[in-house]
């Protein structure tokens, strides 16, 4: 193998909290309001990296950003010190402290789209923070993702870094939960497939009722030509706007891909002859694997209920197939559970399946596939790479540490007006930059 994939995951942030911010994601208006648990929610993510690593997956870090993010409420003409600036928010505008406050970047399938050396004409990797302009409490995430990016990733001549889009509605872009990668071996050359829900700038494309469509087939077009994407080797797939309007806000509710294997419900694409011929295509001699799950087994809305597609679909290495690593709700639904046995039974490219408990991350409407970022690397890229984002057991049992040390094992929406847990957030990143060797990406750190 010329090359090994990384799954980066976001670590939860200090503030993860339930208020509902996300229009279209059910999961997180149903359980808006609702008191978390940071602590939980952290440790929960941690220990699916873990046991991915167990598995023989190479498992890395992407870090919290701050929150409450403070200099959004100077921009917004907020002035004093921290505590007046949060005490004045919440009286004037608490929605605001909310969206500010948001741990969201923990769902690192929005941080960023990439591309692998091979597939990138330069022979560089190629990266694109996401601008995620569909959500405000998102919108503001692409800056300090950009920083952290380049500090695990500083080699110019390997990694190439793209500013995120211009942030404006026809040039909407949700990262990698909109993108798979297709492809006979991680090294290789491969498929790289865009998923889409709207058009910007051109007719013709049915728009969901009730939800918003988030990316948009500009942005994908415009990351691709960045990038230096083959046009042959790109395809670019509308979402199925009833399935917007059923709660698949991205792509990657919907559909999960890895090497040459596709795994999509049968509701996942507008067109989906068209989107599968198109792959036939762009794939040349690679024979691509379609597993497509009819809604007859699994309705689409036990699909979004269970978020059985927001699954990571992984090669294990010494493994004589792909593992689904899924989350605990699919064996809670006997449409999951029923599909999920058979497809075992197939003895197919799909061979085993892991389930995860990531409670705290599904009730606020993200899987076990939002919280990673797929990152194909070289040998040069990988030796290339800050190592202190890649987990080992020694840094795993510190970062356990870490989590006791300064998470809140509850919060509710009125605590994020607490001058003290910014402070607590604030040591905790301070303290987890040296933990992962990383630079001084936060803007509390930068003067």
């Amino acid at each position: 193998m010329t090359a090994v994939e990384v799954n980066f995951d976001g670590l939860v942030g200090p503030t993860h909290n339930y208020a509902g911010l996300a229009f279209g994601n059910l999961a997180a208006t149903r359980n808006a309001r609702q008191q978390s648990n940071p602590r939980l929610a952290a440790l929960q993510g941690l220990g699916k990296m873990r046991a991915l690593q167990k598995l023989g997956l190479t498992q890395a870090i992407l870090p919290p950003h701050e929150r409450p993010a403070m200099w959004i409420f100077r921009e917004l003409g907020f002035a004093g010190d921290d505590a007046a600036v949060l005490d004045a928010v919440w009286k004037r505008s608490p929605g605001l402290l909310m969206a500010a406050s948001s741990a969201a970047a923990m769902w690192t399938a929005n941080a960023a789209t990439v591309s692998p050396s091979a597939d990138c004409a330069d022979g560089r990797l190629h990266l694109t923070p996401a601008n995620l302009v569909s959500n405000f409490h998102r919108s503001i995430e692409h800056p300090v993702t950009g920083r952290a990016l380049r500090a695990i990733f500083p080699d110019q001549a390997l990694f190439a870094h793209h500013d995120a889009l211009r942030p404006a509605p026809g040039l909407g872009d949700e990262g990698a939960a909109n993108h798979t990668r297709l492809c006979p071996d991680y090294g290789a050359p491969g498929v790289e497939i865009f998923v889409y829900g709207r058009t910007a700038f051109a007719t013709g494309s049915g728009q969901p009722k009730k939800f918003p469509a988030r990316q948009t087939l500009e942005a994908s077009q415009a990351i691709a030509r960045r990038h230096g994407l083959a046009p042959e080797r790109c395809v670019f797939a509308r979402q199925n706007p009833a399935a917007i309007d059923k709660g698949v806000f991205h792509n990657d509710v919907i559909a999960v891909g890895n090497r040459n294997v596709l795994f999509y419900h049968q509701q996942a694409f507008a067109e989906p002859e068209t989107v599968l011929a198109q792959i036939r295509a762009a794939a040349g001699d690679m024979e691509v694997e379609f597993i497509e799950v009819p809604a007859s087994a699994v309705g689409i809305d036990e699909a979004v209920g269970t978020y059985l597609f927001n699954s990571q679909l992984v090669s294990p290495p010494d493994s004589d197939g792909m593992t689904l690593v899924v989350p605990a709700e699919t064996r809670r639904s006997r449409a999951g559970k029923n599909y999920l046995k058979s497809l075992e039974a197939r003895n197919g490219a799909i061979r085993r399946i892991e389930v995860m408990d990531v409670r705290q991350s599904m009730d606020n409407g993200g899987g076990p596939a939002c919280l990673r970022l797929r990152v194909v690397l070289t040998k040069a890229q990988m030796k290339a790479s800050n190592k202190g984002v890649f987990l080992t057991d020694r840094l795993a049992t510190a970062l356990e540490k870490w989590i006791h040390r300064h998470y809140r094992d509850r919060l509710t929406l009125g605590d994020l007006r607490d001058p003290l847990l910014l402070d607590e957030s604030r040591q905790a990143l301070d303290e987890l930059s040296t933990l992962l060797a990383l630079a001084s990406i936060y803007d509390f750190q930068r003067g």
